[in-house]
């Protein structure tokens, strides 16, 4: 069993080991979804995975289908077969692509009681807001698409997010989402439920681990990266016009999405922790950057001649007397925003998937939000005009001045509305911790392009050679 559990997990998009030496320590059962017809056994697994050399550990969530006979309609996602003691002899598919166990969870959901406690020791515990009735007929899609989690989405009526990788503690795209959707805001997708385990393996304490959640289904909406796109291929098809004289022009979205981030910070201001962080807190935010610079170079020496005016950057940051934190998102970009007939929506609240949870949960600078959104205001126009191809030299300066261009006007537009919203001003503390943000996410973004898309590495080199 354990061989091919770990040849499904090895192959997995949610994966997060690829090409690290691990080990597949041990699989438990944690739970049962009732309900299940005669043959079939819907289970949630937690594969334990520890790590050669450092003994990191991970864990793992596998919803797994049992079945007594074997399912051809599900047979991509067969991943092996080995005894069971109530079913004998049985077939285990993944479950999230079966409609049959989808359909448990479903009804588990819809099931729960809006008012009713915790979980005790071991045991599962779904919960559901109140105010939504669910369509226990809709059938289950599994979208292809994700990435660290596996999404599925009921019909039209809600989306379900299995967090595969999975931690004890409080998930903040669980608590953020319920913030938000008790607060009444129109910016994110209204929670439904989520689903807790109170783990007992841990020698007499108990710890909760969140392991899914319910939220509506923006069925008609449109992901703002490829929206931002498509406004860059729209000024590129227009030789001899500015970005603001095409039909595409995409400032008033930018506009339109600053004010939504506001809003949200706002309502994350109400309900989570304000606090101010002294002097000595600003140096070891300095210091990390300053880290990860130094450590960015050994992988990108082409950092190197922008060194003195990163650490130049870093320096005026260190000279903050206090900086304010709050709750943010930790992980912002066009691609975690959906535009619906409504407006903008704010999608996944987990915050920087590399980070460990503890880390995500903390408050921080608001900045670093505002600086993750005008990152990739700058990337979305460079990715098509380095894409895009088959252009002569003259052609492809051009476009580079195009793209500098479609970036600079949607930078400020978001930007402008952001602090007229939050009725903030831009002063030298805000710039200077925007600076800092902005030269922090380039590093990062240089070092992600050196190991995964080298061909992309310009990017990021582009904006260190102009004012930010």
């Amino acid at each position: 069993m354990n061989d091919e559990l770990r040849s499904y997990v090895a192959e997995a998009r949610w994966f997060g080991g690829k090409g690290r030496d691990w080990e597949l320590t041990s699989v438990r059962r944690v739970g049962e979804l009732p309900g299940a017809p005669d043959g079939l056994r819907v289970t949630i697994e937690l594969a334990e995975v520890v790590y050669g050399g450092d003994a990191d550990t991970e864990l793992y969530q596998l919803p797994l289908a049992y079945y007594q006979q074997p399912q051809d309609r599900i047979g991509h996602a067969l991943i092996g077969e080995w005894h069971d003691d109530e079913l004998g002899q049985a077939y285990v598919y993944d479950a999230v692509h079966d409609r049959e166990s989808m359909a448990l969870w479903l009804r588990a959901f819809a099931a729960a009681d809006p008012v009713a406690g915790g979980a005790g020791p071991g045991e599962l515990m779904f919960h559901r807001l109140p105010g939504h009735e669910f369509d226990l007929e809709a059938h289950s899609t599994l979208f292809s698409g994700e990435q660290s989690n596996s999404s599925v989405a009921f019909g039209e009526d809600s989306l379900m997010k299995v967090f595969r990788k999975v931690t004890p503690g409080v998930n903040p795209d669980v608590a953020i989402h319920q913030v938000l959707t008790e607060a009444g805001s129109t910016h994110v997708a209204a929670l439904y439920g989520w689903l807790d385990l109170v783990d007992d393996e841990a020698e007499g304490t108990y710890s909760t681990i969140q392991l899914a959640m319910l939220q509506q289904f923006l069925r008609t909406a449109s992901d703002g990266w490829d929206l931002a796109l498509a406004s860059v291929r729209n000024l590129f098809a227009e030789a001899d016009l500015h970005a603001d004289e095409v039909g595409g022009d995409f400032a008033g979205e930018a506009a339109r999405l600053g004010v939504a981030l506001a809003e949200v910070h706002d309502d994350l201001a109400e309900h989570f922790p304000l606090e101010q962080r002294d002097a000595a807190v600003v140096d070891d935010l300095a210091t990390a950057m300053e880290q990860r610079l130094t450590a960015a170079i050994d992988v990108v020496p082409d950092l190197a001649v922008h060194e003195a005016s990163l650490r130049a950057t870093y320096a005026a940051l260190r000279e903050l007397d206090h900086i304010d934190v709050q709750q943010v998102h930790g992980d912002l970009h066009l691609g975690q925003t959906l535009r619906t007939s409504k407006g903008w929506k704010i999608v996944d609240f987990e915050g920087e998937p590399a980070k460990p949870l503890a880390e995500r949960l903390k408050p921080d600078s608001a900045w670093r939000d505002v600086a993750g959104m005008m990152r990739s205001f700058d990337y979305a126009p460079r990715v098509v005009a380095l894409t895009s191809g088959g252009y002569d030299a003259e052609e492809s300066d051009q476009r580079a001045y195009r793209a500098a261009e479609w970036s600079a006007r949607n930078r400020t537009a978001f930007l402008d509305a952001y602090t007229n919203r939050r009725g903030v001003e831009a002063d030298r503390t805000a710039r200077v911790l925007l600076d800092a943000y902005l030269a922090d996410k380039v590093v990062y973004e240089a070092v992600y392009e050196a190991r995964n898309r080298p061909g992309w590495l310009s990017i990021p080199l582009a904006a260190l050679g102009e004012t930010r």
